[in-house]
């Protein structure tokens, strides 16, 4: 059976990550252009429960059990956490159970809704996204669930950032000609100005995207945009990783000689070693910045080979 505790995998902001996933595979708010986990296969607004929670609660003890180094459990995933229903319930009883840090990586989308503000209040860091200041943008970058609305998620998150006690990151994702123009960094200053945030986190798409006509914005560009927001805002895109003990060097091999006899795509390889997709890309991230895997797309879908 699949598990929904993955990790502790290494995170550009988490530290040591224990990750949890709530929801089935790109079932999403949103089919975001960059996503590198590809098309969202079910887009919808219906929250549900999904999984059981005691056996998620269960995996997640046997994890802080094992003594490995965790800094934060994270809600996060295949698709968007605040779909299922129950996300609140978990988080107050993974308090009951640890003193670690909760954090939820969220789309924003539903935090209009009173249930899912209040249900996130028991979090420690609430990391949220938006990478649209109007209609069009939202649309072109994200494309949403049909009942969803720029102006609506704006307004929730602001409202959300007025009652939370914890801390929050916001996350803007920039794709090259597409949403990084001055006009709309101008509006998305503005509409920043609404939220109360820690941090402004800007990032672009430096893993393989859902769209290959996505492209990312050069350090430089980044470096710039960064100082028009304000000194909170921090550039978060290639940061480089540290050598961290939560790779195990075995799967890495594993997943290595898997690309070396044929291309196969992250579901193939995650299927084959029986862990979570999530898990693969973080490996598979690690092989192609040292280059010894590439990818290419044939018929729509992302295969990885071995150039070595």
């Amino acid at each position: 059976m699949k598990s929904n505790v993955f990790g502790p995998v290494p995170s550009r902001r988490l530290g040591f990550s224990l990750g949890i996933d709530v929801v089935p595979f790109k079932t999403c708010t949103l089919d975001c252009i960059y996503c590198q986990l590809g098309r969202t296969t079910v887009k919808t607004n219906q929250r549900k429960d999904f999984f059981s929670v005691k056996e998620i609660l269960d995996e997640i003890k046997r994890n802080i059990n094992s003594q490995k180094r965790i800094d934060y459990i994270t809600f996060s995933g295949s698709g968007e956490p605040t779909l299922n229903s129950r996300i609140g319930q978990m988080i107050e009883e993974i308090k009951k159970i640890t003193s670690l840090p909760v954090a939820v990586l969220t789309n924003g989308t539903l935090l209009y809704l009173p249930e899912v503000q209040e249900e996130l209040k028991k979090a420690d860091l609430v990391i949220p996204s938006l990478d649209a200041a109007d209609e069009d943008t939202f649309t072109r970058v994200n494309r949403p669930h049909p009942s969803l609305k720029i102006h609506e998620v704006i307004s929730g998150m602001a409202e959300f950032s007025r009652n939370f006690k914890g801390k929050i990151w916001l996350e803007v994702m920039l794709v090259k000609g597409i949403n990084d123009s001055p006009s709309h960094l101008q509006k998305l200053t503005e509409v920043i100005r609404k939220i109360k945030v820690e941090k402004i986190q800007l990032n672009t798409p430096v893993r393989p995207p859902a769209e290959d006509f996505v492209f990312p914005l050069d350090e430089e560009d980044l470096r710039k945009i960064c100082s028009f927001f304000g000194k909170n805002c921090e550039v978060i895109a290639k940061i480089q990783r540290k050598k961290q003990k939560a790779f195990q060097q075995n799967i890495e091999i594993m997943i290595h000689n898997m690309v070396k006899r044929r291309p196969v795509t992250i579901e193939d390889i995650a299927i084959s070693l029986g862990i979570h997709r999530n898990e693969v890309i973080k490996y598979i991230e690690s092989l192609i910045e040292r280059r010894l895997v590439s990818f290419r797309i044939y018929e729509g879908k992302r295969y990885y080979y071995s150039l070595t």
